[in-house]
């Protein structure tokens, strides 16, 4: 195997395992220990938000790290572990597109027919990875919006055009520019993936989350 050869295996290799990281389902699995099968319980969602209504408030806080960490994980060490692997530098954008593979992974899992979270908790692990200064303002923004209206799916927008906001600040016409349009997507992607979310924002009937098992 020549070097452009090793190079690629190399950085497929590790998008690949990105994406099967990321489709492990943490909040699916904590239930599941605890008798409760989210898919038939709260709001049918396998992500932390559904484990801290139907499990309870530790729990919760449990499956909301895990999938950062599944996020944060491939976005902030995988590069480092492909370098070391090729003993040599490797492309800028690798831990970006490991760490979105993971949020793909959490999104459309393999293990599950395709039927994931939201990806709200990963994208912010995969976000803290490559732009921690934008996240922590993100999580700023998503922290105050829970606490005055106790609607997740509401703080998780908030939070993540808030981050998207704050890496313009801090990256727009710099070397890191590009960062910018990475959030953004995230961004649209969350946004997305809560459109139901807005649909009984707008109705007034958006759950909020209250915590303790029901």
């Amino acid at each position: 195997m020549n070097a452009n050869d090793a190079r690629l295996v190399w950085i497929v290799g590790t998008v690949l395992a990105g994406y099967l990281m990321g489709s492990v389902p943490f909040g699916l699995l904590i239930a599941k220990a605890r008798g409760v099968d989210l898919r038939n319980s709260g709001s049918g969602n396998i992500g932390a938000t559904n484990v801290f209504r139907c499990v309870g408030k530790g729990w919760g806080v449990l499956a909301l790290l895990l999938d950062a960490l599944k996020g944060f994980l491939p976005a902030f060490f995988f590069p480092a572990l492909a370098a070391r692997g090729l003993h040599g530098a490797v492309p800028s954008w690798l831990g970006v597109a490991c760490g979105l593979a993971a949020v793909v992974g959490h999104n459309w899992p393999v293990w599950l027919g395709f039927k994931g979270g939201k990806g709200v908790a990963t994208s912010a692990g995969m976000a803290l990875g490559v732009a921690p200064g934008a996240v922590g303002i993100g999580l700023a923004a998503f922290a105050l919006v829970v606490v005055a209206t106790r609607w997740v799916s509401l703080a998780s927008m908030l939070g993540c055009l808030a981050a998207t906001a704050a890496g313009w600040w801090l990256y727009a016409g710099g070397d890191r520019a590009w960062l910018v349009w990475v959030l953004g997507a995230m961004t649209l992607l969350v946004v997305w993936r809560h459109r139901a979310n807005i649909g009984r924002l707008l109705k007034g009937t958006e759950p909020k989350i209250v915590g303790g098992k029901k």
